[in-house]
């Protein structure tokens, strides 16, 4: 099998094309499909069109009164806080639990875990306690007394999150606007973004791009990471506002200096190619380690791919062969076409045809196959063939 010295992005077209994987999820999450992006260490075109909203995640984050951005980051505890108390056997017939008892029961559980949100220490909100404990009907309840007795803008801005997410009430768009609006108009930011994004992603009523757009500026203004962040992508896009990328690279810059890992990402690519910055590789790769440092899977293949090629940086293939692993085992396709070259050339690590050509059948399964290591697998025996067939089918759970 001929040999690759270099891991390249391997065909990818050049261009901006990453963002075209960064999409504008309208909801409280920043943009988190680029877990499926197709990765290459070239930025992408512009952004799509913005899609329908999927299901929304928690977005107020504000120590310590604020939902803190969701993704990929820990999920809040299930609604089910705990089990029932079980039910004592006695020597007679069992009778069923009635609903009233199973309700009481609940009911008991959440108590007992509400005493402990109650008796947080007095520098801990509340009604933040609750939600990140799933007690969101406990949440609700707070967060409406808060918000009528003390006007409190994270309180509703809180209350629009559960409206919009159905946690703890019926999901309803036109009362989470209504609470959003409300905490808006008294210059919450964050309530801003969520109400932004609900207005381009024309939840709760018409699309309203313009109208969006201005809230994300006015949010982008008081600070929220996450509203200059999708700010620049409609920079990118060029429908909402003319194009005009060195705009959107000041607010990349802003994200990503707060730490929002999506910015760091694009903006690398942006110093990649010099894109409305001065090209400057060695600050892409920066950028690239601080998102792969935070979770962001596609930053961290391509920062492997950085390490292992010695671009940018000092050429460290054991860390790159550990970063492409993590994101292999992420399923990002990408990560898993690059392990399985290392793997089958023991570039860094001994060789493994059996373990890389497994990744390189999973990796295929998404539309990452590679010419090179098909022949290799076709120079296999029937027996080590049957192997790495059968370890693909174990990993992607198939007969």
């Amino acid at each position: 099998m001929r040999q690759r010295d270099t891991l390249s992005p391997g065909g990818i077209n050049a261009g901006m094309r990453m963002l075209r994987t960064v999409t504008i999820l309208f909801g409280f999450a920043l943009l988190t499909t680029t877990a499926q992006a197709q990765i290459s260490l070239v930025p992408p075109a512009a952004i799509p069109q913005p899609q329908a909203q999927p299901e929304p995640r928690p977005a107020p984050k504000a120590a310590p009164k604020h939902t803190p951005k969701a993704a990929p980051k820990p999920a809040p505890k299930p609604e089910t806080k705990s089990a029932p108390p079980p039910v004592r056997k006695s020597t007679t017939t069992e009778k069923p639990v009635s609903p009233e008892a199973a309700k009481a029961a609940a009911a008991a559980a959440e108590s007992n875990d509400l005493d402990a949100v109650l008796n947080e220490p007095p520098n801990v909100d509340l009604v933040y306690g609750a939600y990140q404990r799933g007690f969101y009907r406990t949440a609700f309840n707070l967060a409406t007394k808060r918000a009528q007795e003390k006007n409190d803008t994270a309180a509703m801005t809180m209350l629009g999150e559960l409206y919009a997410n159905g946690r703890g009430v019926k999901r309803n768009y036109a009362k989470a606007i209504e609470w959003y609006k409300r905490a808006a108009d008294q210059g919450d930011r964050e309530a801003m973004f969520a109400l932004a994004m609900l207005k381009i992603g024309g939840q709760g009523g018409p699309a309203d791009r313009e109208g969006g757009a201005g809230l994300l500026a006015s949010a982008a203004k008081l600070g929220e990471p996450k509203a200059a962040y999708n700010l620049a992508l409609l920079y990118v896009d060029g429908q909402t506002f003319p194009q005009d990328f060195k705009r959107a690279a000041e607010l990349l810059r802003i994200a990503a200096d707060a730490g929002n890992d999506d910015a760091q990402y694009a903006l690398a690519s942006f110093y990649k190619e010099g894109t409305g910055v001065p090209k400057d590789i060695d600050k892409s790769v920066r950028l690239l380690q601080a998102a792969a440092m935070a979770g962001n899977i596609p930053a961290e293949v391509e920062y492997a791919i950085a390490l292992f090629n010695g671009t940018g940086t000092s050429k460290n293939e054991v860390a790159a062969i550990s970063l492409l692993r993590k994101a292999a085992r992420q399923n990002n396709p990408i990560a898993q076409n690059r392990l399985a070259l290392v793997l089958t050339q023991g570039k860094g690590v001994p060789v493994d045809m059996i373990e890389g050509l497994k990744w390189h059948l999973v990796a295929k399964t998404a539309g990452k196959g590679d010419p090179l290591l098909d022949e290799a697998l076709a120079r296999l025996t029937p027996e080590d063939q049957a192997k790495v067939e059968a370890a693909a089918k174990k990993w992607l759970g198939t007969k």
